[in-house]
């Protein structure tokens, strides 16, 4: 069947209060911007409680739909047929011939969920239920009613025109993005990170991204690696600013002069500021990462508490209970774990301690960085003007 118009349903969008126009409007213009990707020309409208788009010309259906599947704030996606409301009769033709293409072998149990938004049309939603239903049994007798446990539900609304539909695709859910100010995710090569990132985004948040870069250590196959990572989360975030940031100096200083059982924990506090710096300096209110509890040696209780205390702005650690399995399946529902598991290793995988300590004390960690302190001011000050802004969309 050709489908030449789609009703969009939203969730947590209705139980806002006064402002939840202001959601309406941002979920109308992220599906804008997602459907300006693909070809056709589609409008976009909105009435109580639902949004419409409407395909004005030839397009692709499978593109479509994923199209708003990447569109966070949409819960379910409805192919429908639009039809004319004159009367009654004419609506249970309608609705007999939806069936007969929809359905063409015309089998299976069904039930009719009617809905009467316009409250003007004389019949109510109780008996268009009985009414519907009875015009498709004497049309396709072979199909039978089942109110419990239906193979086909049809849904009929009565708005401005009449809609039919029996196909619910889900949406991704959560909040429109942008609804929830922004924030900045530090980005990895790794399988957590792009995770953790579509996490906070699903929660309305803009996401800015931050990379650190250890050339030689690092290959520019890591830096593009992690480019395509941000692109592949861009698709539900929208563009992504990313800040490439060459960290080897201060890595090699660290290794230098500080405990190498230490190295892990201490170059994390010093890329938790670099990030807060860059957070501060792009309207961020506050910080993204991929830590998962005692998934690895600087994701302890005690070493995420040592390295939460360089930070002021709140770090946001979506997937703190998630064990590694539930984290590679939202990987590989968003598409990144395949790019995420290329072997091209980042500066976290490459100046690693071979015993790390996993219980670190903070006033230990700070006595061990005064080592740095003839030097580590002017390294984040020059890290800092390595930064290179790649918009990534």
């Amino acid at each position: 069947m050709k489908y030449s118009t789609f009703l969009i349903k939203y969730a947590e969008i209705a139980i806002k209060g006064k402002n939840r126009y202001v959601f309406e409007d941002a979920l109308m213009h992220r599906m804008k911007l997602a459907l300006g990707h693909v070809e056709g020309d589609f409008a976009i409208s909105k009435t109580q409680g639902r949004m419409f788009v409407d395909c004005n010309s030839d397009y692709d259906f499978d593109e479509v739909i994923a199209a708003l599947g990447r569109v966070f704030g949409i819960n379910t996606i409805c192919p429908v047929v639009k039809t004319e409301k004159v009367d009654f009769e004419k609506l249970c033709a309608d609705v007999v011939a939806y069936v007969k293409e929809e359905y063409p072998e015309q089998k299976g149990t069904f039930k009719v969920f009617a809905r009467r938004a316009d409250k003007s049309f004389p019949v109510h939603s109780t008996e268009m239920n009985c009414e519907l239903g009875a015009a498709i049994l004497d049309a396709y007798p072979q199909m039978k009613v089942d109110v419990h446990k239906p193979e086909i539900e049809l849904n009929v609304e009565v708005r401005e025109d009449v809609y039919i539909y029996s196909r619910q695709i889900p949406g991704p859910g959560g909040m429109p993005v942008g609804t929830g100010g922004k924030a900045l995710l530090l980005l990895s090569g790794g399988i957590d990170s792009p995770v953790a990132g579509y996490m906070i985004a699903k929660r309305g948040v803009k996401i800015d991204a931050v990379y650190f870069h250890a050339p030689p250590y690092t290959s520019e196959r890591a830096k593009q690696k992690v480019i395509d990572l941000a692109r592949l989360v861009a698709k539900y975030t929208g563009t992504i600013c990313l800040h490439v940031i060459n960290f080897t100096d201060i890595q090699l200083a660290i290794y230098e002069k500080c405990p190498h059982d230490e190295l892990t924990i201490i170059m994390r506090r010093y890329m938790m500021r670099i990030a807060e710096h860059i957070a501060k300096e792009n309207d961020c209110l506050g910080l993204i990462t991929g830590e998962s509890i005692g998934q690895v040696a600087s994701q302890t209780m005690q070493s995420l508490a040592v390295t939460n205390e360089v930070c002021t702005l709140p770090v946001f650690r979506p997937l703190i209970g998630f064990d590694k399995q539930e984290i590679i399946e939202i990987s590989e529902k968003i598409n990144t774990f395949e790019t995420s598991i290329l072997p091209y290793e980042d500066c976290c995988t490459i100046f690693v301690a071979k015993h790390p300590v996993t219980k670190p004390k903070l006033e230990v960690i700070q006595k061990s960085e005064r080592k740095l302190s003839d030097c580590i001011d002017e390294l984040v000050a020059s890290a800092l003007e390595t930064d290179e802004v790649i918009n990534v969309i």
